[in-house]
């Protein structure tokens, strides 16, 4: 299959599949657990029930929106993913070039594998930065006053990290970083000859932001373990006062799970939320992500932005999210596939299909706008739980 064969994300997978050694798949494909959640992110979807509503003149439509005060060509953020230069050289870069064609916002991740200076080169206007707050608020500080002088002016503090999810393919595939060339590990990068050759171009990929801020490169059994190393399991609702404090633009939290929580973001000073499980990469056995949007709309009850992610594949998805009261959808996995199939070509690729779905969705529906989707469904039911699903 070529790029343009690629009808929808789950195409786009299988080539990211066929494109990577499994390690490397895995790492993008996996999840924590038994991955109980990354399945029920999926299967969740299929209880969200839009209506179609015909005789409705939709020959002028736009899946135009905002964010924060700036236009988006749709409702949807590229969100912060990390090592993603070992998916494709400078995948970084390629991420960044392709948000900014596509002009929706991209948000550089404190795992990233390009270093600030770069990334900054290369992302469009709606730059965005994404921090896993570190044990030495020191060098937070500090890092924070170059990323806003870089022209990053929202910043999304994760806050489902207070340690790592268990991501059981890493371990047995033995994902680290360094990469632990085992014999298989070595075997499958021989079949996976682009890959292979293009790493050794590259050079193999580290966190170099990470690298920036903590001041040493780092190593561990397993790439969550790295980052565990750094990070703060004792931040809590009370420091994110700091936080706010010394952050001179946009705040937003990512991670939240429950109204509760949402609430108290929106008592700290955020300024937006982001509905998330990591993408069912941290705490296995929750609910989904579409699950939990509904309760949290009606709680904040249009005080703050709502972003939702976690396992979103298709316009449709993104419509039905729309449709429950999100602000908008911020992507992971559906464009990295792309990043992994075919670079930034595969990226914008996924994004031009993402669109064109969420465009017929709203026609379908009646809708000539994104405000007008608002509202377009049936009532939300449990999941089921004998129903399957890929990732």
């Amino acid at each position: 299959m070529n790029l343009q064969q690629a009808a929808s994300i789950s195409d786009l997978r299988e080539m990211a599949r066929q494109q990577l050694p499994k390690m490397v798949f895995d790492y993008i494909d996996g999840a924590a657990g038994e991955e109980i959640t990354a399945k029920r992110n999926r299967e969740a979807f299929n209880d969200v029930h839009l209506t179609p509503n015909g005789l409705v003149d939709v020959s002028t439509r736009s899946v135009g929106s905002q964010l924060f005060g700036s236009k988006v060509a749709f409702p949807v953020v590229i969100g912060p993913t990390g090592l993603n230069g070992a998916f494709w050289p400078d995948g970084d870069l390629a991420l960044a070039r392709a948000a900014a064609l596509a002009e929706i916002p991209f948000v550089l991740s404190t795992a990233a594998t390009a270093n600030l200076d770069t990334v900054s080169q290369s992302a469009g206007p709606l730059r965005w930065f994404q921090l896993y707050m570190m044990k030495d608020r020191g060098l937070v500080e500090a890092f924070l006053q170059r990323v806003f002088e870089h022209g990053y002016d929202v910043l999304q503090l994760t806050v489902d990290t207070s340690v790592s999810g268990r991501r059981n393919r890493d371990i047995r595939n033995g994902f680290t970083l360094p990469f632990r060339w085992t014999m298989k590990n070595l075997m499958d990068s021989a079949v996976h000859p682009r890959w292979s050759f293009s790493m050794l171009r590259s050079g193999v990929p580290m966190l170099r932001l990470f690298e920036d801020i903590a001041g040493a490169p780092p190593q561990g059994a397993t790439i969550s373990d790295v980052m565990q190393q750094q990070l703060s399991s004792s931040f809590t609702w009370i420091d994110l006062g700091w936080l706010r404090s010394r952050w001179k633009g946009k705040l937003m939290i990512k991670g939240i799970s429950s109204p509760t929580q949402a609430c108290q973001a929106i008592d700290a000073g955020a300024d937006g939320l982001v509905v998330s499980n990591h993408g069912g990469r941290q705490l296995d056995g929750t609910r989904s992500t579409i699950e939990w949007l509904p309760e949290i709309v009606a709680a904040v009850d249009g005080r703050t932005t709502v972003l939702v992610d976690s396992g979103f594949r298709s316009g449709i998805d993104i419509g039905k999210a729309i449709a429950l009261g999100a602000d908008g959808v911020q992507l992971g996995r559906a464009t990295l596939y792309g990043l992994a199939a075919a670079g930034e070509k595969g990226v914008l690729h996924a994004l031009d299909i993402l669109k064109s779905e969420l465009d017929r969705t709203m026609a379908l529906c009646g809708a000539r706008s994104i405000i007008e989707l608002r509202g377009r469904l049936e009532k939300l039911n449990s999941p089921s739980t004998t129903r399957s699903a890929g990732d």
